[in-house]
């Protein structure tokens, strides 16, 4: 077959690789001044929210405990959220990511809930206390898993093999997987949630394209602005009887004064730890519990990566995100001592919001950790804002988990679309990715329970979790195959993108990587990056 012919100056070329994102207002290592920086912290605490609220809402009532209960463990959640995201972003990753409460988490808690050991268990409170302390106790030891495999350096082994190909369905999926919290949970509340994401279209994407005057404005604090509108209409329908006849479920969705956060919070209330008291053992939820802070290293890696491009950082090193994924393992444990029925894991819909804004500083994820913490404490003004309806939140991460997963493919422009061994890796990837775990969960929606099912509860977590969770078995079929398949041919090296990392390997290669990612206070001297 004839070569296609060489390209005349004046055609279209095809638009060159960047190894920084272009477009963003302020890089993460340059702040806005600071009110503009303390409003953009401010909503970074208000898009936090929504996972904070969600998770202790589903687990608490099941745990047997009520509206102080709730209000008391979203306000810890909180409070250890707040000092994680000030670690990391000081001494692990430097990033602008906050770390938050994790979705991956819940599984394995609820087989701890549903433990024979605690049927026999009366009293709803003295069922909540025993319940939380049987997490504290998994926790700690999950906590292990990422504290070694992160400050050792092991997991830097790992991703050093990472190439911009596998890492495509890894970031992809860490966004787009999330589906499932997006229009599904908008529908619970039509009414509230439609208008949340409709507005946010308009304002984060086309005020500013339109409007003469203002343009920054409306995108960066989009948040703020149609947040603040659809929670008043809410108000309004709520005080006008609107769901006065409505089913108790639509209520709770729908209604601005159903949470029962405001009346079970304390005005104010300092999270310590060990507040349930001392934590309690079971090798098989530990078990359990440690697959999945394998997952949510996985997971966590796929975000690193999506914030380090949103901040308009280099790729992040191997060795920033083994130091990373070891102070999330910090993080776990602190999330054990202080009782968050919860692990940690980088909040997705955050980074989400450094797209949204074009703004990727570290400052300003730093502001609003100290938000998460002053909101902690003060009980009854947290619980104010974190009674927002959550098909509000969901009209958000319709966005936000879309601008992740789009991230992921945007690392393509590094790889050769016309190979068909990147054709083939990337396809299969992203469908097993997606199909597997639709396997998975669909088996439980029937059956009650996952495809694997023995008398030990701990062993089938550790095979359905890890299965279930979309980015794992993407990134895994993705990593797999870009390290076995054809790698004597000498252009798969190119093919796969992986020559475009190269200098970003180690940490010193490239001097962007000291300036972005170089420990505080001189601490490098002490503890080097390799």
């Amino acid at each position: 077959m004839a070569a296609a012919p060489p390209p005349k100056a004046d055609e279209l070329q095809p638009h060159p690789p960047k190894e920084q994102l272009p477009g963003v207002s302020f890089c993460i290592t340059s702040p806005p001044p600071w009110p503009e920086a303390m409003i953009l912290g401010f909503q970074h605490f208000i898009v936090m929210l929504g996972t904070t609220v969600i998770i202790p809402s589903a687990l608490v009532p099941q745990m047997g405990g009520g509206n102080e209960e709730k209000a008391r463990v979203i306000q810890t959640l909180l409070f250890v959220a707040g000092i994680n995201t000030l670690l990391q972003t000081f001494f692990g990753t430097r990033l602008p990511v906050v770390m938050g409460g994790s979705y991956t988490f819940v599984a394995p808690t609820i087989s701890i809930i549903l433990a024979g050991r605690y049927n026999d268990v009366a009293d709803p409170r003295e069922k909540f206390l025993r319940t939380m302390r049987g997490t504290q106790g998994a926790l700690i030891i999950a906590s292990t898993i990422q504290i070694i495999l992160g400050f050792s350096g092991l997991w830097r082994n790992v991703v050093k093999l990472l190439s911009p190909l596998s890492a495509v369905p890894l970031v992809s999926l860490v966004g787009f997987g999330l589906y499932e919290l997006g229009f599904p949970a908008v529908g619970k509340c039509v009414e509230v949630g439609l208008p949340e994401l409709i507005l946010m279209v308009v304002f984060a994407e086309y005020l500013p394209h339109v409007l003469n005057s203002g343009k920054g404005v409306f995108g960066r604090f989009s948040v703020l602005f149609t947040v603040s509108i659809v929670w008043l209409y809410a108000y309004i329908l709520t005080i006008s009887g609107a769901y006065k006849n409505v089913r108790p479920k639509t209520q709770v969705h729908c209604r601005v004064d159903r949470s029962g956060l405001i009346g079970g919070a304390a005005w104010i209330s300092v999270p310590y730890p060990f507040q349930w008291g001392g934590p309690t053992f079971d090798a098989g939820e530990a078990f359990a519990m440690m697959m999945t802070s394998f997952i949510a290293i996985v997971e966590s890696t796929g975000a690193f990566i999506a914030a380090s491009r949103y901040a308009s950082a280099t790729m992040i090193p191997p060795t920033i995100i083994s130091r990373g994924i070891g102070w999330q393992g910090i993080g776990i444990l602190l999330d054990s001592f202080f009782g968050t029925a919860n692990g940690t894991s980088v909040s997705v819909e955050n980074i989400g919001l450094l797209a949204v804004t074009h703004v990727g500083s570290r400052r300003v994820v730093q502001i609003s950790a100290g938000f998460m913490i002053f909101f902690a404490v003060l009980g009854k003004f947290g619980a104010l804002f974190a009674s927002i309806p959550l098909p509000i939140f969901a009209g958000m991460y319709c966005i936000f988990f879309a601008y992740v997963g789009a991230c992921g493919i945007s690392f393509l422009q590094f790889c050769n679309l016309n190979s068909f061994r990147t054709k083939f890796i990337l396809g299969f990837a992203f469908f097993m990715g997606i199909s597997v775990p639709q396997y998975f969960n669909e088996y439980t929606s029937v059956s009650g329970h996952g495809p694997v099912h023995t008398g030990a509860r701990w062993f089938n977590d550790m095979i359905n979790v890890p299965f279930s969770n979309k980015p794992f078995v993407a990134g895994l079929v993705a990593y797999f195959l870009d390290n076995t398949m054809h790698l004597h041919q000498s252009a798969v090296r190119k093919d796969r993108g992986f020559h475009w990392w190269d200098k970003f390997r180690s940490f010193k290669k490239d001097a962007r990587s000291q300036e972005f990612y170089s420990l505080p206070f001189n601490l490098n001297k002490f503890f080097p990056s390799v």
